[in-house]
């Protein structure tokens, strides 16, 4: 229940695919469900989920970093911003556009997932991050290095909320996860869309139930990449499957065949029932897809994206684990991946009250506000 006056709260995700989008939905859902006033930032595609999720909700453009994941560009993808002199521009770009938009907004309360130049001296700032110890690939010396500068980024914020729960068990692993801290660090918990969601029935054309889910996701070109290698892979398959690209700017294919059910992108409300009654999911090994599987309880094959060290760690770990089935894109078979994935474990984390973490959390911001 609100307490004290609406605050306005601006809000603005990365664009790096729309992972960053979704796992901002319970934010904003439970400031809205306080009374308070919620602004979002992002580009187009961002601007397109969060008027399909929210309808009718005060949005402003915002340019993203327009990141494009190549196999060989590892420093691009550790999420240390500062080492590309583009991926710079956009922080300090993104930094004078706060300082304009302040001048002409009263703006009470700044959340930011991973655009690290949406901190103000003036406002209260806080950022999203789920890297504590940024995973490079190129062993401990290269990821103290990058810790170093990644803490320097995040230290311009008033506060850090670490999007996973502290101690065991967790989902980020040493990931999310380090004897040194930020200042004003703080674990927020696991968000997700489908958290706490009530079982929705599908769509009278799918039955009753969905025993494979593709769900593909990611900046381009690797999601393009998959997408060709599990299409070609699926019209082999002889079970019922649904095939979700992910993208709208995907060019459905020809003689889709009657077992396999197609689509370009979702609504979280028209993914929500098919992810329920998915009996297996194949999708990367994204955080934020993460978090949805977790939260529904579901069984997936996850393929991480090449070059992506972050969702190669999460991959290797969560497998090592028997909490998913992970497998690499190069050479990846459809029919032996399931083979596999039927005889693996499958031990799920159970951390369903971490889906409701961030409501304490932000009350206590909100208020102070």
């Amino acid at each position: 229940m609100l307490t004290n006056k609406p605050k306005h709260i601006l809000i603005a995700p990365l664009d790096w695919g729309l992972g960053h989008t979704t796992r901002c939905v319970p934010l904003i859902s439970y400031i809205q469900s306080l009374g308070h006033n919620v602004t979002v930032a992002g580009n187009a595609s961002q601007r397109a989920y969060i008027e399909e999720t929210f309808g009718l909700i005060d949005f402003i453009h915002l340019e993203g970093y327009n990141i494009r994941y190549s196999e060989w560009n590892k420093w691009a993808q550790t999420g240390l911003l500062s080492q590309s002199p583009a991926i710079k521009r956009t922080i300090n770009s993104e930094h004078k556009w706060l300082q304009k938009l302040s001048a002409e907004r009263k703006i009470d309360g700044i959340i930011s997932d991973n655009r690290y130049g949406l901190f103000h001296p003036d406002i209260p700032s806080v950022i999203l991050t789920h890297q504590l110890q940024v995973q490079t690939g190129l062993g401990p010396v290269a990821n103290l290095a990058v810790q170093k500068i990644h803490y320097h980024l995040l230290n311009r914020f008033n506060a850090t909320w670490v999007v996973d729960v502290p101690g065991t068990p967790n989902l980020g692993g040493n990931l999310s996860h380090s004897s040194a801290q930020p200042r004003h660090t703080k674990y927020i918990g696991l968000l997700s869309r489908f958290a706490n969601i009530e079982e929705v029935p599908l769509p009278e054309n799918e039955g009753e139930e969905c025993p494979l889910v593709i769900l593909l996701s990611g900046p381009e070109p690797q999601r393009s990449i998959l997408s060709r290698v599990l299409w070609q892979q699926s019209l082999g398959y002889e079970g019922k499957m649904i095939f979700i690209e992910g993208s709208e700017l995907a060019t459905p294919p020809d003689n889709i065949p009657p077992p396999i059910t197609y689509y370009k992108r979702l609504t979280h409300q028209q993914l929500a029932p098919i992810l329920q009654k998915a009996g297996m999911a194949i999708c990367r090994s994204g955080y934020s897809t993460l978090m949805d599987l977790v939260a529904l309880g579901k069984k997936a094959i996850l393929i991480p994206t090449p070059g992506q060290t972050e969702q190669l760690y999460l991959g290797r770990h969560l497998h090592k684990q028997d909490i998913f089935y992970s497998t690499s894109q190069q050479g990846f078979n459809l029919a032996s991946a399931l083979n596999e994935a039927n005889q693996f474990p499958y031990n799920p984390l159970k951390l369903q009250p971490a889906y409701n973490l961030h409501k304490d959390v932000l009350d206590k911001w909100l208020a102070a506000l």
